[in-house]
């Protein structure tokens, strides 16, 4: 198992940013680090989405400021957790100064620490590249649920850790997944993935593996 003080925690400031795309592209290579229940578990970020809380029509906050999306108007740094179709939890990252409500939709991961217990979570026989590719599954395999909506990631139950060796790789840009009530938005080329990676939700047609 890796050391876990080789992943560097992520400061408020790289949140804190105004340009949600450019953060949702530095996540990738990051490190989605979760200390749950006693067990912690380490994913590589390798696909994230971009949404932008005043001009973007696929964003939770557009023009709706809702007991729901309250903490996405918090300071960046917070974990906005929901409900998706009253199964999947998704897990989000804050970003932008007070009041501005950005977020990056983290949508895959490569399981890196304690494997094992990500597999104990989503089931014996689910396949090893379906274990966490996708924003509800990882957050199956990585035991985050809405219980953690408005978590400080500088805390010590979910965080963002970088290392010093980090590699990033060839990025693949893209649209979103569905966000098609969005109208035009729903072109915005706001979704970022690691192409070497097996661990992505969806694949341009033209990079299919």
């Amino acid at each position: 198992m890796d050391d876990l003080s080789s992943y560097e925690k992520l400061p408020q400031s790289f949140y804190l940013r105004d340009d949600v795309v450019q953060i949702a592209k530095d996540l990738l290579g990051k490190y989605l680090v979760t200390n749950i229940g006693g067990n912690t578990t380490v994913g590589k970020i390798v696909e994230t989405e971009a949404y932008n809380g005043r001009n973007d029509k696929a964003c939770h906050a557009f023009h709706k400021r809702t007991a729901r999306t309250e903490v996405m108007y918090q300071s960046g740094g917070r974990a906005y957790v929901y409900l998706c179709y009253g199964i999947h939890h998704l897990f989000n990252i804050v970003t932008n100064q007070e009041g501005l409500a950005d977020a990056v939709l983290i949508r895959g991961i490569e399981p890196v620490v304690n494997v094992d217990i990500m597999k104990g979570r989503r089931g014996a026989k689910v396949p090893y590249k379906k274990l966490s590719a996708g924003p509800g599954t990882l957050s199956h395999a990585m035991g985050i649920t809405t219980s953690f909506n408005n978590t400080d990631l500088l805390g010590e139950h979910i965080w963002i850790g970088r290392k010093s060796n980090e590699s990033v790789g060839e990025v693949v840009t893209d649209v979103r997944i569905g966000v098609d009530y969005a109208e035009e938005d729903a072109l915005l080329p706001w979704r970022f993935y690691l192409e070497e990676s097996d661990f992505v939700s969806v694949r341009k047609k033209s990079d299919n593996k």
